[in-house]
């Protein structure tokens, strides 16, 4: 019951052959040609036949996932913001060309399913994840299923308005979680904590060494204990705790799962994030507390959900 699972990222495709135990049998990855669809398909059609030809067992199917909006059949690209894709089909041109089974789902939701059935989730029925990177990603599994919503654009929590008339959002809104909660907000925040001396001296001093804060220079300032920088994450646990409060009233979880970058700092983030979470927390006190957990899959959560996705696709509509 192998099947082949391709994560569709900004830069690069990776590509991995998985086990039905989520283990990665091969593995491949290039680089993305994000400005061109045609060529983008070639490059995911060369994946899977290479992968296929070092296969010892028969592939069942074929799982990608992609940044963007996919519909509720898995099959059509709605939206994605870093490829040229409107209303693509593209699960048609795939096995049309690759002659297998194809399910397309969005790369969070194919994270997100990894960690719930191989990873931080696997003993819980409701979950919920956060993925931190540039952005801010989620996924929900309900009731042990991956939550779609009626036209396959759900669990978009990165769009989970915080603060009213807020910051702009790249999607078109203000306020959303993606702005106090992501990669790219840890660094507005550790720049206006190095502009403002005391503790952000430290930040102020590699910023000047650097030209500017990256997201390797701040991680390397929260592992070696740089007050400012860990100022600068309680800052980011405190807003994903509050919306996590939210999302709590809404769906009930047993388990937070966060992932991406930021995520390595481990519970330097997740000690605010739980501490915010009680203080909004409708009926504190009488409602149970959830898990909060550090994603375990990492770079290989997109692959190997996307091959399980398929894989459970398959066995359903067999």
């Amino acid at each position: 019951m192998h099947a082949i699972g391709i994560d569709i990222g900004g830069t690069k495709i990776a590509g991995a052959i998985v086990d039905q135990l989520g283990n990665i049998v091969a593995s491949d990855r290039v680089p993305t040609p994000a400005g061109d669809s045609a060529l983008l398909e070639d490059a995911v059609v060369q994946m899977i036949e290479s992968l296929r030809a070092r296969a010892e067992e028969e592939i069942v199917a074929i799982g990608v996932a992609a940044a963007g909006f996919v519909d509720a059949a898995q099959s059509t690209v709605y939206y994605a913001p870093n490829i040229d894709w409107r209303n693509e089909p593209f699960r048609e041109k795939l096995e049309a060309r690759v002659g297998t089974a194809v399910v397309v789902d969005n790369d969070a939701n194919a994270a997100g399913w990894a960690e719930f059935r191989f990873g931080a989730g696997r003993l819980v029925s409701d979950m919920v994840m956060l993925t931190i990177g540039t952005g801010v990603g989620g996924a929900i599994v309900a009731g042990d299923r991956l939550f779609r919503g009626g036209f396959g654009a759900g669990a978009e929590l990165g769009h989970l308005r915080v603060v009213p008339d807020g910051l702009a959002c790249g999607c078109g809104q203000r306020g959303c979680i993606e702005q106090y909660g992501s990669g790219r907000a840890l660094l507005r925040m550790a720049n206006e904590i190095a502009d403002a001396g005391g503790i952000g001296q430290g930040l102020a001093r590699v910023r000047s060494e650097h030209g500017e804060l990256d997201g390797r220079l701040v991680g390397e300032l929260i592992a070696a204990g740089d007050a400012g920088a860990i100022a600068a994450v309680r800052q980011l646990g405190h807003w994903l705790g509050q919306a996590a409060a939210s999302l709590s009233a809404v769906l009930d979880p047993q388990r937070f799962v966060f992932g991406g970058g930021v995520a390595v700092a481990g519970e330097l983030l997740l000690e605010p994030i739980r501490a915010a979470y009680l203080d909004h927390l409708p009926a504190r006190g009488y409602h149970p507390e959830p898990d909060f957990v550090i994603a375990e899959l990492v770079n290989d959560a997109g692959v190997v959900g996307a091959a399980d996705l398929a894989r459970v696709w398959v066995a359903e509509h067999a």
